[in-house]
């Protein structure tokens, strides 16, 4: 399984943010502006809970493993790469999700004397920054399930000269 990058995730941010900024414009010039939801951060948030908790459990029963605690309840790698694969499918839809609302907000920033919109506004930031949390739980679950380096890996440069 690879790392997830934060040059990818940030990527995706900026472009769907872009395209999100250039959509609501257009949106706005043809009608009127859909609404952010009050749920989209805190469902974004629901999720960075989970998996920081997730995370958190991982590593104090990783731990308790490492140190042969008595009683220790050990980790099954199958569900640990089921807790990482679902870290990394969160963080690259919620980067999807913040920069689509960051977009809007970007946008919504320009109408912060109407109240409607500066509620709006409020949300969308209050969804990014839930966004980041969700990009931040999800890299330090994957750090936490992340095996040690071999030292005898095949992937080291000069391995395949010395054989």
């Amino acid at each position: 399984m690879k790392e997830l990058r934060i040059r990818t995730l940030a990527g995706v941010f900026v472009v769907v943010g872009v395209l999100s900024w250039a959509g609501a414009r257009l949106w706005n010039s043809l009608g009127s502006l859909p609404g952010v939801p009050l749920a989209a951060p805190v469902a974004l948030a629901a999720i960075a809970a989970v998996l920081l908790a997730t995370a958190l459990s991982l590593r104090s029963r990783l731990k308790a493993q490492r140190e042969r605690v008595p009683g220790a309840k050990g980790v099954d790698p199958l569900m640990a790469a089921r807790a990482v694969v679902f870290g990394q499918a969160s963080a690259l839809v919620a980067a999807l999700v913040a920069g689509m609302y960051g977009g809007t907000c970007v946008f919504l920033l320009e109408f912060l004397d109407i109240p409607a919109r500066r509620d709006q506004a409020v949300y969308a930031g209050l969804s990014v920054v839930a966004g980041v949390g969700v990009i931040a739980a999800a890299l330090f679950l994957e750090r936490v399930c992340k095996l040690p380096e071999d030292e005898d890996d095949d992937h080291h440069p000069g391995a395949a000269s010395a054989a």
